[in-house]
């Protein structure tokens, strides 16, 4: 059982037992609650915490918990907000026309499952693979050094940004970027943001990959943009494709994502790398290269394809990338790359829109990707990655052949599987998460109509290998259920 579950068992429990004692009485020690549910002190504080927060105790450092006392007087009705249509839609001369904005394919990924799921949507490194050692010891480092609570450049500390431009520069570094072209920002999707805000106005087309990230959807589309499919194969987006696109929508930024593209794994084969930068150049278009997945390599990658950054002397490239990934969901610290005038632009949104990311983070990545423990954490994830995308993809194959796979990425977090013609995918995945298994659907990688349906199946957020057999087995009962008669099929797991 996780720490989570153990938690959330608790709080249940003792949300429970409060009703036996009267308002203002103390409860059982946390040494007593701990030896009555064999449960460790942590959990017993967070499970307190969480009934605090609900206003069903209250606690008194050093005394203990108390039943809290009943609520005043009840709140008034809420009042009438219908008003709020009318102030949030956008005014136009024929009336108001209806906004919003979607972050529904972003939460899929960001939910907290219910205890006792089995996480395949997840986005980020299981805990066991995530460095906590080595960042509790540079969060430790960074906070002594001299400066590190003042406030930082705005474009991020100098050393942070020579070190993110020497990563996408690569071992020769000739024709790639230098500190002097970077910015800190806070994380991959804060960069994005800021890309996209700087490079396209509201009403503009935005040519992106089909299928692509879905965060990516919705900041075009909660800026205003106007997202356009380039389609996507085994090698990566399509160059003819491309150039048709430029051609007909007249857009001036094109989003990808050449390594183990999100959700297909695909990587922009060799020969299509110059293709695109040289047709994205003849029509003055920007490239936003989000090369998220570049510490994502698993141990069979072999040598990693440059970014298109390392040899832009044109400027047409805007590289972002984050440590976010390959660490903590907390370690917030990307970086923008790009030349010209465009830099400019990115910096006065970057700064308008955070003024900075706070200086003891930076100082903690500093610490981090400097430390020996950094390299050895890069070959951990890599030899931990590959064995569970193999064991994936073989318990899918033997279990629920009937989802059918793409490639294999060699990065990454996922597969990309296609369900049977027919299949209603809210039913499946509303199926599979009664099963106890959270899987991603496939419709908001799209911004037109999918071809079919898919779901995007991760792996990095499981604990290892046994997991992901329990996890295709809960999936299995789910397309049992859900998948057009006849589609499902498959060896059985043992239980």
């Amino acid at each position: 059982m996780t720490e989570r579950s153990s938690v959330a068992d608790l709080a249940r429990t003792l949300r429970e037992e409060v009703d036996r004692y009267s308002p203002g009485e103390r409860l059982p020690s946390s040494r007593a609650l701990v030896d009555r549910y064999r449960v460790s002190p942590v959990t017993v504080s967070r499970a307190l915490a969480q009934l605090a927060a609900e206003g069903v105790v209250v606690t008194r450092p050093g005394a203990g918990a108390y039943r809290a006392e009943p609520s005043g007087p009840a709140k008034p009705a809420p009042g009438d907000t219908s008003w709020q249509e009318v102030a949030l839609s956008a005014q136009t001369a024929a009336g108001p026309v209806p906004r919003s904005v979607d972050a529904s394919g972003v939460l899929v990924t960001l939910a907290e499952p219910p205890p006792g799921v089995i996480e395949f949507n997840g986005g980020y490194l299981h805990p066991s693979l995530q460095p906590e050692r080595a960042l509790a010891a540079a969060l430790a480092r960074a906070g002594r050094r001299p400066g590190a609570w003042n406030r930082p450049p705005t474009d991020g500390l100098f050393e942070l940004r020579a070190w993110f431009a020497r990563q996408i520069a690569g071992p020769g570094g000739e024709g790639g970027p230098t500190g002097a072209d970077v910015l800190i920002t806070a994380g991959g999707q804060s960069a994005l943001t800021t890309a996209l805000r700087a490079l396209a106005p509201p009403g503009a087309p935005v040519l992106v990959e089909s299928p692509t990230y879905p965060g990516m959807l919705a900041v075009a589309r909660a800026a205003g943009q106007r997202p356009v499919p380039v389609p996507v194969d085994a090698d990566g987006l399509r160059p003819e494709l491309l150039a048709a696109a430029l051609r007909a929508t007249g857009a001036r930024v094109l989003v990808c994502q050449p390594l183990f593209q999100n959700p297909t794994g695909a990587v922009l084969a060799r020969e299509r790398r110059r293709e695109v930068v040289r047709i994205a150049r003849e029509a003055g278009a920007f490239v936003v290269e989000d090369d998220f997945a570049r510490s994502l390599a698993h141990e069979d990658a072999g040598a990693l394809p440059p970014p298109l950054a390392a040899d832009d002397p044109d400027g047409v490239v805007v590289h972002l990338r984050s440590l976010t990934k390959i660490t903590s969901p907390s370690l917030r610290v990307g970086a923008l790359a790009a030349r010209g005038p465009v830099l400019e632009r990115l910096r006065a949104i970057h700064v308008v829109d955070q003024f900075f990311v706070p200086r003891p983070l930076q100082e903690a990545a500093l610490e981090l990707v400097g430390s020996p423990a950094w390299p050895r954490h890069l070959r951990a994830v890599a030899a931990a990655l590959r064995p569970r995308r193999d064991h994936l993809a073989a318990e899918l194959r033997r279990q629920v052949p009937a989802l059918v796979q793409a490639a294999a990425p060699r990065g990454g977090f996922h597969l990309w599987v296609r369900a049977p013609e027919g299949t209603d995918e809210a039913a499946l995945t509303g199926a599979a998460l009664r099963a106890g298994v959270a899987v991603t659907p496939g419709r908001p990688y799209f911004c037109a109509e999918p071809p079919a349906v898919h779901l995007r199946l991760g792996f990095a957020a499981t604990a290892g290998t046994a997991e992901i057999t329990e996890g295709v087995r809960r999936l299995r009962t789910a397309c049992a259920q859900a998948l057009p008669q006849g589609a499902g099929g498959g060896e059985q797991a043992p239980a």
